[in-house]
């Protein structure tokens, strides 16, 4: 009896082994704590080759361990940091090779800090340790650029208000827009792409990278890693211009020239024409007074040896070389007004061309077409009705005449039996045979109470 008692238990007993056993678990975890937020501060931070962060939580009385794969990490504002006290978003899982759970992490938020702000202080560090922040390899802007490109959203007020400082400026600049996305998903690579394509084109002289002012997260696209390797390898000179004159930015902080506003960098960029004229008379008047006060001091050598001769000779020298110079300011302001003149000409020729290819009129032209093919269409559509029509008319009389109704109307009728079917020869309808009578207007019951087949001699009674 004891025996019997012991097999049924060996019976019945269930063994698994540490694997199973694992699992199990494993899988109440994951069942139980699908989605957790857990508060507590990183420690023991290791950032493995695949990409994925192991770290531990821990507040005073316990302490979890944690793993952010790197899907999950590649989508963090900020990388995990020790001593960062934070709110972790994930699930319970159960690591089976060590028998331990641990706490998979998708979302981290600072407590205490931004989280933008927190990833603006460590990119900002990273790159300043790379040297991309010093003053050194800053790069002043050219005096006289000719050739602008400006990476930035098309549709934004920005490049409207810099587009029309540029222009006020300097009639005739040439200007070339890449147009990207400022904000949002995708923004980070189409700037980034635009200040590469002005690097790899080696076209402008000045690249201007910006938009209008926004929240931290709208700004956010120029505090990216990307953003900011893009404006340190560009060969020409940067202007960043993001946002309001307190909004600061790591593109700013990497560019050769901080603009506070758009319109602030469009006017850095290039001088007015008047400043141009300012600057070249500024250099010719400067150059006359050094020639003038050289040829004054000459002059007083001359007279103090009393040289009458020499200085007679020397006073046309000086002559000669003052003409020279006064041609030359002529030349140098003709040439300059011809320039102007034929970069004038240049932009209203483009204006007129810009009317030419008015939108309007082609849509115009356009809806002329279409109004008078669809006028072409209703009327062949309308001359084909009738022809159609008259066909229906005709064919609708053919078919009366030769419709079976007619010539029962002529006193005809069919005969057919009850069930179905047109009797043709009496020979196949034998006595007491149901059958139907279909007259021009209405049918006829009736039993056949005899048949004479075709070709008898007998008559009906």
């Amino acid at each position: 009896m004891v025996q019997q008692t012991s097999f049924d238990f060996e019976a019945q007993r269930r063994v698994l082994t540490v694997g199973d056993l694992n699992a199990a678990i494993r899988g109440l975890l994951e069942s139980a704590f699908p989605d957790v937020w857990v508060a507590g501060e990183i420690s023991g931070t290791k950032l493995a080759a695949s990409g994925h962060y192991y770290f531990t939580l821990k507040d005073d009385s316990a302490q979890v361990r944690c793993v952010c794969f790197r899907n999950a990490a590649r989508l963090l504002r900020f990388k995990p940091q020790d001593g960062v006290a934070v709110l972790a978003r994930g699930r319970i899982d159960v690591y089976e090779p060590r028998g331990e759970y641990q706490l998979l992490v998708e979302t981290l938020e600072p407590q205490g800090l931004g989280a933008l702000q927190l990833a603006f202080e460590q990119l900002k560090k990273r790159l300043a340790q790379e040297g991309l922040f010093d003053a050194g390899r800053k790069r002043p802007l050219p005096r006289f650029p000719a050739r602008i490109g400006i990476v930035s959203s098309p549709s934004g007020a920005a490049i409207r208000d810099m587009i029309q400082i540029l222009e006020r400026r300097l009639p005739g600049l040439h200007i070339r827009l890449y147009p990207a996305l400022v904000q949002g998903a995708g923004s980070v690579e189409e700037v980034a792409a635009g200040i590469d394509w002005f690097s790899q084109s080696g076209w402008p002289q000045v690249v201007i990278v910006g938009r209008g002012g926004g929240s931290v997260e709208d700004l956010w696209t120029f505090n990216e890693e990307a953003v900011a390797r893009a404006i340190a390898r560009c060969p020409v000179p940067v202007i960043s211009a993001v946002g309001h004159e307190t909004d600061v930015t790591i593109s700013d902080f990497v560019a050769d020239l901080r603009a506070p506003t758009p319109s602030a960098a469009a006017e850095m960029a290039v001088r007015t024409r008047q400043q141009w004229l300012e600057t070249l008379e500024a250099a010719v008047s400067s150059s006359e007074k050094a020639v003038r006060y050289v040829l004054a001091g000459k002059s007083r050598r001359v007279h103090e040896l009393g040289v009458d001769r020499a200085g007679a000779s020397l006073h046309r020298a000086i002559g000669r070389r003052v003409q020279r110079i006064d041609e030359l300011d002529h030349r140098m302001r003709s040439a300059w007004g011809a320039a102007l003149a034929r970069a004038v000409r240049m932009h209203s020729a483009r204006d007129e061309r810009l009317r030419h290819l008015d939108l309007r009129l082609r849509l115009a032209a356009f809806r002329r077409r279409i109004d008078l093919a669809s006028s072409a269409a209703g009327e062949f559509i309308r001359t084909r009705l009738l022809i159609q029509r008259s066909e229906v008319d005709s064919l609708s009389a053919q078919l009366g005449h030769l419709s079976p109704l007619a010539i029962l109307e002529r006193g005809y009728a069919i005969v057919q039996r009850e069930e179905g079917g047109i009797l043709k020869d009496a020979a196949t309808v034998p006595p007491r045979t149901k059958i139907e009578i279909r007259l021009s207007k209405g049918r006829l019951k009736a039993s056949v109470t005899k048949s004479i087949p075709a070709g008898s001699s007998e008559l009906p009674s």
